[in-house]
């Protein structure tokens, strides 16, 4: 039983980070091709147009590899999760469908529309298309993260005589806080994703000395966008979603920081290897009071160590989740600091020239993938020991037929079958960077 729960668990694992590759650069790419397609029609300058159909390309090759590896997640709920899926079937149900029906089929039909119709439709039709892929994406992103808020913060159900959980308020659901901040703290690190490789490709443009003037917009574009965005991420969507992690799950907060005694004055963690054994940290590097002075806007507030909670309630990868999150928290720091030194230079015009700041765009790049994977995985291990926190813990939802040498030959199937997958995208990207936009004197 124990082995079957960890294959399923990483089974699933495997299969959602790899398909969350290429969400995360679509839906904040989607915002970056609309922004261009706007510059194209409010100045009447070809290049922008230019500009949108090299990244329209990309953004194909991206969406279609996002639904090949998105739809056996879909089979997953009910290969490896069949108790998972019969008891919360009816609420997350609802989400799921509303994204396959309504969202995938508007960004799926308009991108049909942006890559092959810009002649029919003209340049307000071919912009409006634009902002329909943008909204189908980011609608989508929406309802997916909701189904993930209420497995995070279940809100707007009932239990029923068979302890199947109904749904009883929709909008309930749709709203759900968590929900709302989680949502706007994803599409910030898309926007980081989409920013950084919009500004990488640029960069290596510039320092190849093609393309130049391709190379400027995109580098532009991408340090603007990346460090608005980078912003955000910490505060406030980070922040908002800090305290929300407080409130309701403080267990997850103390295992994020490595706090294993309650503490008033709490200090923030900066480095430090967290002892499980012996429940304490090593050779931290800490900042005294500023975890009470974060969570609860006073220096010497008291903030629950893991101490406070019952050894059955800790997240069972206590490691898994400090050291997730300080990577996320880490690189989301060095971002901002990579593009306000771009954003600076960019400001002075030497940005262009700076070889040294293009380097760090261009090798900047696989970074935001790194960061949104780490934040994710501090977010689905921190909720353990729960699947649907506070109501069903996670050995609870499995499907107790699939014995784990089922799921050894399908996780290793899914894997070679990634592996061919990966190396096909990066193929047919890295031939559309190396094509190029179209040259300027064409149009």
């Amino acid at each position: 039983m124990e082995e079957a729960l960890t294959l399923h668990r990483l089974h699933f694992a495997f299969t959602v980070t790899f398909h969350y590759l290429f969400p995360q650069l679509t839906m904040g790419l989607a915002l970056l091709i609309l922004v261009l397609k706007t510059l194209a029609l409010r100045t009447g300058n070809e290049h922008y147009n230019r500009a949108v159909r090299f990244w329209a390309r990309v953004f194909g090759i991206n969406f279609a590899l996002g639904v090949v590896t998105g739809i056996p997640m879909e089979f997953q709920f009910g290969t490896n999760w069949a108790q998972f899926s019969r008891a919360a079937g009816g609420v997350i149900g609802q989400t799921l469908a509303m994204e396959g029906v309504f969202s995938f089929f508007l960004e799926s039909s308009f991108l049909g529309l942006l890559l092959f119709g810009e002649k029919k439709l003209g340049p307000r039709g071919h912009w409006f298309a634009s902002q329909m892929v943008f909204l189908g994406s980011w609608a989508s992103g929406y309802l997916i993260v909701v189904t993930d808020a209420w497995m995070q913060h279940p809100v707007g159900y009932t239990l029923g005589p068979h302890g199947e959980i109904l749904l009883s308020s929709f909008w309930g659901l749709l709203l759900n806080p968590w929900g709302l901040w989680q949502y706007a703290h994803t599409m910030a690190g898309s926007v980081i994703t989409a920013s950084f490789v919009m500004a990488a490709i640029g960069a290596y443009y510039l320092l190849c000395g093609e393309h130049l003037g391709y190379g400027r917009t995109f580098v532009c574009v991408g340090v603007l966008a990346g460090l608005v965005a980078s912003v955000a991420q910490i505060f406030p969507t980070g922040d908002s979603q800090g305290q929300l992690v407080m409130e309701y799950q403080p267990a997850t907060l103390a295992a994020m920081e490595g706090l294993f005694e309650t503490k008033p004055g709490a200090p923030l963690v900066i480095l430090g290897q967290p002892d499980v054994v012996n429940r304490k940290l090593d050779n931290p590097l800490e900042v005294p009071d500023a975890l009470s002075m974060l969570t609860y806007r006073r220096w010497k507030a008291e903030v629950r160590g893991l101490d406070q909670f019952p050894r059955a309630d800790w997240p069972d990868g206590i490691p898994v989740v400090y050291y997730s999150y300080h990577v996320m928290v880490g690189l989301g720091t060095i971002f901002i600091a990579i593009l306000a030194l771009a954003g600076f230079a960019l400001w002075r015009g030497t940005l262009y020239r700076s070889r040294a700041l293009l380097w760090t765009l261009l090798l900047s790049c696989p970074l935001p993938y790194i960061a949104n994977t780490a934040g994710w995985i501090t977010a689905e291990t921190g909720r353990q020991p729960w699947l649907i926190y506070g109501l069903m813990r996670t050995p609870a939802g499995i499907s107790p037929r699939v014995s784990s040498g089922n799921t050894w030959f399908t996780l290793i199937g899914f894997m070679g079958l990634y592996l061919v997958l990966g190396i096909l995208f990066l193929l047919l990207v890295g031939r559309e960077i190396a094509h190029g936009p179209e040259p300027e004197t064409q149009g």
